[in-house]
């Protein structure tokens, strides 16, 4: 099978297009035919080094999105599906532990955190925090290729009515949007969110879900041409960020008191914008570091009006069936920048790279 790997760090050029041979599956484990595969700026990051995560290594197969359909189940494995009943195009019973039995040529979707099913936290149900846990496409081989092997405890049905390419785009913008805004944020009906980057994945899933929970949405973008996708996802106030004063467009919209909440996944470019947007004792939740990993900030100003600072952390395994259930019962959509054949993945990665994109970015082996 084909794959696109890179054995060094550096720019687009060092990801090469290999064959290797086709895995088989072990126990408990589910060979995927990859249909799509969706990248994420992790792709990027780690092919430029070092390796982000701990357990990296070289070679590395990227792509943690991927969704395509079964081609092989393990022989001593249990033949189901993950946890939860995501995938039969209904919303969620909260039956979470309720598998469906996989077969060849199953369309499905992988959730790409793989716990060691051993530790205290796993036992507790909160894989989230396991301390062994390995990421498809980050740690682990991803979907950059014609096949990758999962667990089968990763993968979840897909509805018949979802196209493979729309449900590659979901997993890991929509997990980590859920979990921040919801897990760790806490929105709650009517407050105001400050979104950066509007243009971007998480940002396309934080809007949604934002409007979704009864909040007012200002968000960001970097160029006029974005402002248009920004309102058709729901925001309320759209600023260009390069030519407008960000923290004087939210204090206007919220008549002077602020933001309750900021989601700021860029990191060092837009801290402090978010700091000085937010209203006393609004959150900042951070859970990204495109710009850098070091962010300054006045600590008088941030402990006077009381600003509270969440990182947000691995989700569980219990949110993404949940996450999904929610996604195929709603009007929720990812919007599709472009596609490129899985031979093209350098120029994808290039497209990312721009900041030209508006919407998920798909490789089609």
């Amino acid at each position: 099978m084909k794959v696109v790997l890179h054995q060094t760090h550096g720019g687009p050029e060092v990801l090469q297009v290999a064959d290797v041979p086709v895995p088989e599956p072990g126990p408990d484990e589910v060979l995927v035919r990859v249909a799509a595969c969706g990248l994420n700026h992790l792709d990027v990051l780690q092919r430029r080094g070092p390796g982000l995560i701990p357990g990296f290594k070289l070679p590395h197969v990227s792509g943690m999105d991927i969704a395509g359909t079964v081609a092989a189940v393990g022989p001593a494995g249990n033949g189901q599906a993950g946890n939860g009943r995501a995938g039969n195009g209904r919303a969620g019973n909260g039956q979470a532990g309720k598998a469906a039995t996989l077969a060849e040529g199953t369309r499905v979707v992988v959730n790409p955190a793989v716990p060691c099913n051993r530790c205290e936290n796993c036992a507790a149900g909160k894989d989230g925090g396991c301390p062994s846990a390995g990421v498809i496409g980050a740690t682990l081989a991803g979907g950059y290729a014609e096949y990758v092997l999962v667990p089968a405890a990763n993968v979840h049905h897909v509805p018949d009515e979802v196209d493979l390419v729309d449900a590659a785009v979901v997993p890991t913008i929509w997990m980590t949007a859920w979990h921040a805004l919801i897990e760790i944020g806490k929105v709650r009906l009517g407050e105001t969110v400050l979104i950066h980057a509007a243009g971007s994945g998480v940002s396309t899933a934080l809007i949604q879900l934002a409007k979704a929970g009864g909040a007012r949405v200002v968000t960001t973008v970097s160029s006029d041409a974005k402002a248009d996708y920004a309102r058709a996802l729901g925001a309320d106030v759209v600023v260009n960020s390069t030519t407008g004063d960000v923290v004087a467009a939210v204090r206007e919209f919220t008549g002077g008191r602020g933001a309750d909440l900021v989601l700021d996944h860029v990191g060092p470019a837009t801290w402090n914008t978010g700091i000085y947007s937010l209203a006393p004792r609004g959150r900042l939740v951070f859970l990204g570091n495109t710009t850098g990993n070091r962010a300054e900030f006045d600590l008088v100003y941030a402990y006077h009006f009381g600003l509270r600072l969440l990182g947000s952390d691995p989700y569980d395994r219990r949110e993404f069936a949940a996450m999904l259930d929610a996604y195929w019962a709603s009007t929720f959509r990812t919007p599709v920048d472009s596609e490129f054949p899985l031979t093209e993945a350098a120029a994808a990665q290039q497209r990312m790279e721009s900041r030209r994109a508006t919407g998920k970015i798909v490789l089609r082996p």
